[in-house]
């Protein structure tokens, strides 16, 4: 793990429970999908409580960006785990998760009950403008502080056009790859060989393999144990769990781009080859997953629910985040080790403004997915001023928002 930076809270001083808190606040305000949640991130834990530096934030979307699963999710295993090791990374990922979860299972329970839920379609419209200026606002931060030169502009640019020009689910690793090579072609020489500096220790590595030791265990109580030792309901119960958590494990480690970019090969499996959804209830699902906060990953909990209930749906949630997030703890736990090499830190000179300008491209697909008027333009610059110039909290400026969204498209 890191040393913390001399202008950030001490990584000893930050707790367990400051984690667990802080991430349930995050979750449970970052509508938008990735680069909304990590642009709270940022607002929450480097702004405003600073606990980490940009680099470490951007870093992680570096690291996440080429590794597979859920890429909000994973930076935020990334964080807990750079902090305070893996109680740090299972904390923050229980923290970010259980209100994402919770709203989609109370949706999930009303949608199957009741039909369509259309109540926060409104709401909605207008947190999507406000999401949108908050990424705007953390693009801009990080630009000033991280952006030290015109060929670091130069890549910001490039990796902004080539988000939104070329339509492709490899397109943010090959940014990433690109950007990186292009770091230590330029920054390679500019770059002196500095000292390894981490604390990787025996604690390190036992707390590791514990982790690997608790997932293989849980993963063979619910895909033999269970369905070998039950019987009746119990038994019908424990092979769905058991199927429900080999294809959202399955999907989960081999799909890569991110949430929005695998819903065709999510919809693929789970409505043309298992029949588990209708085309109509995918759909819905990917609605529903979008109206909640979190991770959009949290769809798994729809589909798991409809599968099996209450259990299926823990057991999907589960399935979908907790793989990909060891994989990513095991990497970052790799790289943490070799990031003072000079290649390594010319690399993240290309990296890091490639990340920004990824950044700022989301704040431009997000605002496709709402109607641009009046109401959405003054609600975007709104939020943009509050932030950049008054540094006012999301957990005000996201509700608030979605109020005014309902009112206004209500009403008006």
């Amino acid at each position: 793990m890191v040393k913390s930076e001399s202008n950030t809270i001490p990584f000893n001083d930050v707790t367990l429970s400051f984690l667990f808190w802080s991430f349930i606040k995050i979750g449970t305000t970052s509508f938008g999908g990735f680069m909304a949640l990590i642009s709270v991130v940022q607002k929450e834990l480097v702004k405003k409580k600073p606990i980490i530096e940009d680099h470490i934030l951007l870093d992680a979307i570096s690291l996440a960006s080429v590794l597979p699963g859920p890429m909000a999710f994973n930076v935020i295993a990334y964080v807990g785990y750079t902090l305070k090791g893996v109680k740090g990374a299972l904390v923050s990922m229980l923290g970010i998760l259980l209100p994402s979860f919770l709203f989609m299972l109370i949706l999930s329970y009303l949608y199957f009950e009741y039909g369509q839920v259309t109540v926060l379609n409104n709401f909605f419209k207008g947190v999507l403008p406000a999401v949108s200026a908050i990424i705007v606002a953390v693009a801009f931060n990080m630009f000033k502080k991280h952006i030290k030169d015109y060929k670091q502009v130069l890549i910001s640019l490039m990796a902004v056009g080539a988000i939104l020009a070329i339509k492709s689910i490899f397109i943010t690793v090959i940014i990433i790859v690109l950007s990186a090579v292009l770091g230590i072609l330029i920054y390679k020489k500019s770059i002196q060989t500095e000292g390894v500096q981490t604390d990787y220790n025996v604690k390190s590595k036992r707390s590791l393999l514990y982790f690997t030791l608790s997932i293989a265990l849980v993963a063979s109580v619910v895909g033999v144990l269970l369905p070998l030792l039950s019987t009746g309901d119990v038994y019908e119960q424990a092979l769905v769990n058991k199927s429900l958590m080999l294809t959202f494990s399955g999907m989960s480690v081999t799909l890569f781009g991110g949430g929005y970019v695998i819903i065709p090969a999510m919809q693929e499996i789970i409505v043309n080859g298992l029949h588990w959804l209708t085309k109509k209830e995918f759909a819905d699902a990917i609605a529903l997953g979008q109206l909640t906060p979190g991770p959009i990953f949290i769809s798994a909990t729809f589909i798991g629910y409809k599968v099996g209930g209450f259990f299926g749906a823990v057991t999907a949630t589960l399935a979908i985040f907790i793989p990909p997030a060891f994989i990513m703890i095991i990497f970052s736990e790799f790289l943490n080790k070799i990031k003072e090499s000079p290649f390594v830190k010319a690399a993240f000179k290309g990296l890091r403004p490639a990340v920004i300008g990824m950044i700022l491209a989301a704040a431009y697909t997000i605002s496709k997915s709402y109607p641009i008027n009046y109401f959405s333009i003054i609600i975007f610059l709104m939020v943009v001023i509050a932030s950049i110039n008054y540094k006012i909290d999301v957990i005000y400026l996201i509700p608030i928002s979605g109020v005014l969204g309902m009112l206004f498209y209500n009403f008006f």
